[in-house]
């Protein structure tokens, strides 16, 4: 749970025991240590900083989180499960910023990724739903449900979509009048 800062001085230092463990030859704790570098340097490619971009939303400190998050280089390369988290938490915070377009964008991608469970997707088609609602988009609002329904476990999740569902249809009565 580093940043790009710490683990790059991290990664350095495993670096400088590689060389200065070849120049009194100790090849075997060379080894370790470049391992180590290659293990540290594969955690940034794949996991970089989600996780503890993860702990500042969780506190809503989402000025802080999206700027951890602005140091992931390229999201495409991250790991499938942290791509999920990094999009969801992107999501959030354009939310937040009620930068719906943005929003949308990113729950979109964290739709095809798997997330912690059946109804952390579903709440994600939930957000999709409630963006559809704000665009007056009844049809895609009604997928965007029904899907969620499917994968809801909590009655929280499912009373929001009875909502989602309620409203939709008030649109579409509006819409006929």
């Amino acid at each position: 749970m580093y940043s790009n800062k710490g683990r790059y001085a991290l990664a350095g230092l495993f670096v400088l025991c590689t060389v200065i463990c070849v120049y009194i030859a100790q090849y075997q704790l060379a080894s370790v240590s470049f391992f180590l570098f290659a293990f540290i340097w594969w955690s940034h490619i794949k996991h970089s900083s989600v996780l503890l971009a993860s702990k500042y939303f969780k506190n809503a400190e989402y000025e802080r989180a999206d700027k951890i998050l602005e140091e992931v280089e390229n999201p495409e390369r991250l790991a499938k499960n942290r791509r999920g988290y990094y999009e969801f938490m992107k999501a959030n915070i354009a939310l937040q910023r009620e930068d719906y377009e943005v929003a949308e964008f990113h729950f979109q991608l964290a739709s095809r990724y798997p997330l912690g469970g059946k109804n952390d997707t579903a709440f994600v088609l939930i957000h999709l739903a409630n963006l559809a609602l704000r665009k007056k988009d009844k049809n895609r609002a009604l997928t965007y449900a029904e899907k969620a329904k499917s994968l809801a476990t909590t009655s929280r999740a499912t009373e929001i979509i009875k909502i989602i569902e309620k409203e939709a249809n008030a649109i579409a009565d509006i819409q006929d009048e």
